[in-house]
């Protein structure tokens, strides 16, 4: 787990898709995807806009593999900023 902070996201692993979860406090608020290339510009999106003080990061092989894996890690955690996905 990592600071959710410019300095950090510019470390984040870029080379394959991944799911990312920022927390709070230990507690997941979001969980994204984001594609090879884009990981580092996915997170600072959220910059300032998700109040999340960490996060982390899961590689996959493909971005198949990676939208399957963040829709069941949505399903089970049930972040609150993840509304398109928790109330449909």
């Amino acid at each position: 787990m990592a600071r959710f902070n410019k300095k950090t996201i510019e470390n984040a692993d870029n080379d394959r898709p991944v799911v990312y979860t920022l927390k709070r406090g230990g507690d997941p608020v979001y969980v994204g995807i984001a594609k090879r290339g884009r990981v580092q510009e996915r997170l600072a999106e959220h910059l300032g806009e998700i109040p999340a003080t960490e996060f982390s990061t899961r590689s996959y092989d493909t971005l198949a593999e990676a939208r399957k894996a963040e829709e069941a890690k949505i399903k089970r955690e049930k972040p609150p900023f993840n509304d398109q996905h928790n109330n449909g």
